[in-house]
């Protein structure tokens, strides 16, 4: 997976860098599990105090790849299998989200479901001025998932949530900002680079303190997160094998 994601490291920064081309940054189950081994890696690490996690000048990520079989073809998994598969994304957020580090995403372009799971578990978030974001799961037939919804309550309250997964509406950067879904706003094509800047003044933090300030902030603020969300692949597969599922997943598609 190097040519897609890749890890540089600038002294106390580490920047982890999605691009994978036409696809978008679509994400695959592989760019899943990588992120996942990336995150957990970080865990260990007492040399970098924050992360950037961006993708391409274009986009950041079209949320999960609809087009991967290693997570639609199922029909020679067992339940059991289908249902860890299921749950790798949320494995993937909470790995983020759990990071000693400060962690701070950076998105061109767009963001899109999967993909705004993934930086809704960062400590911060960066858009570019004309980027936008899209929650598109419940008119493909399914739930937001990957024990998002906590998250995105938290943020937004729990109108505004309802109105972000149900309406379905592409949000502007000032929107998303007025409404608390990104943290700042930068000039197109400088999003990394303003999420590199608040990075390194992170990093000239003292380290501990700094842990033990997102780790009490975290712990208060995702207390009861879990107890919220883990259903929620449990519901994503009760729709993803209901006919309205498939019927809306045909009609999202054209």
């Amino acid at each position: 997976m190097s040519n897609i994601i890749s890890v540089e490291r600038k002294g106390a920064v580490a920047i982890v860098r999605m691009d994978r081309g036409e696809k978008r940054n679509a994400l695959s189950q592989e760019m899943v599990l990588e992120l996942t081994r990336i995150a957990e890696g970080f865990q260990d690490d007492t040399s970098t105090s924050a992360v950037v996690l961006t993708g391409s000048a274009s986009e950041f990520s079209a949320g999960i790849d609809l087009s991967d079989p290693a997570r639609w073809k199922l029909d020679d998994k067992s339940f059991v299998e289908r249902r860890a598969i299921a749950q790798r994304g949320a494995r993937m957020c909470k790995a983020w989200e759990d990071m000693p580090q400060i962690t701070i995403s950076a998105a061109e372009g767009f963001n899109v479901g999967g993909g705004i799971a993934l930086t809704l578990a960062c400590d911060w978030r960066v858009l570019a001025q004309s980027a936008y974001l899209y929650v598109p799961e419940v008119q493909i037939g399914i739930p937001l998932g990957w024990q998002t919804v906590p998250r995105l309550v938290g943020l937004v309250g729990p109108a505004r949530a309802k109105q972000i997964v149900l309406l379905g509406d592409k949000m502007s950067a000032d929107k998303a900002l007025e409404w608390g879904l990104v943290d700042f706003i930068a000039p197109d094509g400088q999003a990394a680079q303003y999420a590199e800047e608040l990075a390194e003044r992170v990093a000239t933090l003292p380290d501990v303190a700094l842990r033990m300030s997102k780790q009490s902030i975290n712990s208060c603020a995702n207390a009861l997160n879990h107890l919220a969300s883990h259903m929620d692949v449990d519901q994503a597969m009760l729709c993803g094998i209901s006919i309205e599922k498939t019927d809306a997943r045909k009609k999202f598609e054209k």
